[in-house]
Order: structure tokens, then sequence, then C-alpha cells
């Protein structure tokens, strides 16, 4: 028996809910509530609403810095590509924390929507008449109201971000991540000690892009290869953050490979290696001075103490041209790695490790 319009309709009729937040940052708590809804509706918005002055009140008041709403978007677009029935959509607003105005928000939240919603979500009951206010054909449903399943806000998030660092997904992390470089002419202990800090910190490392080339072509470079190294070295350090346990070290850098570039070639200079160089941040920079001893591996060509000397005061003139704050670590290697350890604790020590 042919079915009539109206049931036709009734069949292809969806739900439609939606769940929305600052994700300030986003945490697994939002992950679980998200995932949660999803199972409720036929579509699912993740409404992402974001205010400059708000948001900024809010890091400013616990201590962290500021997450621009697209970096936001990009983690709730990266968390949920795989689930087909949400969808992640932005609001923005000029309000801050205390007077925002729920009516004016309802409006844009429908049009942003432009369906019926059956739906909405949220993690507290203290919702409940402000939703039946302004959707009042939408049922509320609470999920997880007492945090039975991840024990944790924003608020105590970004008030102390490292202590619950599991609680951050793998897609957020590296924004928060810590990275320390190591960088200092030839033999000086750089790779070495980058090793032992990561293996003490349990995390990840960036080996030293360079010296593959060196190998692979038994140290005969062409002038092109040295901007594949600083390319190829600043995208494994975007790759290696995603594996990261709060830290990142970095065993040398792009203005270490211009450096390199000008010796092979005598003064040679790449533009692309200067605007990557300008890409690169780092939370501390660890200078390891010369003053241990000169080790000849068959790839390293300039073990004179004059000539190390020369190029010390060199490199560390091209990291001052171009503005890059570094810290001088010298001392044998016990020495050294007992002060680079204490340089990277005082990194936490606004949010403890």
């Amino acid at each position: 028996m042919e079915k009539s319009i109206e049931d036709k309709m009734m069949i292809e009729k969806k739900t439609v809910g939606f769940i929305g937040g600052k994700f300030l940052p986003f945490h697994l708590g939002h992950m679980y509530a998200i995932l949660t809804a999803s199972g409720y509706v036929d579509e699912l918005y993740v409404i992402l609403s974001s205010s400059k002055k708000r948001d900024k009140e809010l890091c400013d008041r616990d201590g962290m810095k500021y997450i621009p709403a697209d970096v936001r978007l990009s983690w709730l677009g990266n968390a949920f590509s795989d689930i087909e029935n949400i969808k992640v959509v932005h609001m923005t607003d000029n309000y801050g924390n205390d007077d925002y105005n729920w009516e004016e928000g309802a409006d844009v939240v429908k049009t942003l929507i432009g369906k019926n919603i059956d739906y909405i979500f949220s993690s507290e009951y203290s919702y409940a008449a402000i939703f039946k206010k302004y959707y009042p054909e939408a049922k509320h449903i609470v999920i997880d109201e007492k945090r039975q399943n991840f024990n944790i806000s924003a608020t105590e998030l970004r008030r102390n971000l490292y202590a619950h660092w599991d609680m951050l997904p793998g897609c957020v992390r590296p924004y928060f991540t810590k990275k320390v470089l190591v960088i200092g002419t030839e033999s000086c202990g750089k790779s070495m000690l980058v090793k032992k800090l990561a293996k003490v910190y349990n995390t990840s490392f960036v080996h030293e892009v360079g010296r593959d080339y060196c190998e692979r072509y038994s140290d005969r470079l062409t002038p092109s290869m040295f901007e594949h190294i600083a390319m190829e070295h600043y995208l494994l350090q975007e790759k290696r953050s995603e594996l990261s346990n709060k830290i990142l070290f970095v065993d040398s850098e792009a203005t270490i490979t211009q450096f390199y570039l000008d010796m092979y070639f005598n003064k040679a200079h790449s533009s692309l290696i200067e605007e990557i160089i300008k890409l690169q941040n780092y939370d501390l920079a660890l200078f390891l001075e010369p003053d241990v001893r000169w080790v000849d591996d068959g790839l390293r060509f300039s073990g004179d103490d004059e000539i190390r000397k020369k190029n010390n005061d060199r490199l560390k003139k091209m990291y001052a041209d171009r503005g890059i704050e570094v810290i001088s670590i010298s001392g044998d290697y016990n020495e050294r790695f007992r002060k680079s350890k204490e340089l990277v604790d005082s990194l936490f020590l606004a949010n403890p490790v």
C-alpha cells in the first residue's frame, strides 16, 4: 500500500539538536558530552560561541594565553571529522563573560541551524530555565552533570593545564606543548643532550634533519637541499608535537641551516629559510658553548679551537640579529644536563608538570 505524503514526511523528518560552548580549551569532558549527544539525534550541531572580549577575560583571569577561535574550531573539526551526524558551526559576539545576551544568542543559533531544534544538550541543569524560555519547543538533556566520566572543567584546565594533561584530546595537545630548542655549532653535544632530556621527561624529540642529508649524500650537498632541510625539519616538529608529553625537544633549527648554507657555499643565503625562521616559535632556546672536546665523526670539519670560537661567535650573532633570545650553556656533559633540566623545569613553575 502506497504511503501518504504525511507518512513520507514523518519518515524523512530528522531530529536536530545542538550543544554549545566556548571550548576554552576543548577537553575530554566536552568530547564525551558531544559524542553522547550525537547518539540522541540525526543531526547534532556543535556550536563554538566566541567573543574576543569574553574569551580574553577568562584566559587572563585564569593565567592562560588567549586561544583564538579558529584554533578551537580546528580542534573540533579534527575531533569529529569522522562522525557523520556532527556538524561544527561558529557564532561570534562582542559581549563579556557577565553580560551575555541569551535572547540575541538564541536568534543567532536558530539562524545558523535553520531547522527546528528538537534537543538542546548541556552538562548543567542550571541552564534549564534559559533554554525553556528561548527554545520552548526543544527538550533539554543534561549529560554527566556530576562529571563522573571525566572530572574536569575548562576553568580547572586553564588554571593548571599541565597537571591535567591527560584530559586534553590529542588534537589539542600540540597547541600547548612547550618547545625547547637545543642549538650550537658542531660537536657541542646537542644530539645527546636532546635525547637525554627527552628520556627524562618521557617525551618526543626532533633530531637534526641536516645530518640525515649529510649521511645520505656523503656530505655532498647542493644549495637547494638546505631549503629542503629547513622545511622538513619544521614540518617534523609539527608532527612530533602531536606525540609529545607536554614538552618537545628540538635539535637545531632553520637558523643553523642558514649558518651551514653560508659555510658550505661561501656567503650563500636563502630567503625561504629566513621565512621558515620567522615561522618558528620556541619557549626556550639553549645555546651550547663549544667548550667540550671536539669529536671527529667523519662529517665534521671545524675542530681547530680558533675556528670553533669564530663559528660560535658568528652563530650567536645570527640569533641576535634575528631577535632570537638564547641562553648559554657551558661546562662538561653532566653540568650541561643539570643546567638544562633546571631551565626546562622553570617553564612549568606557574603550571607544574
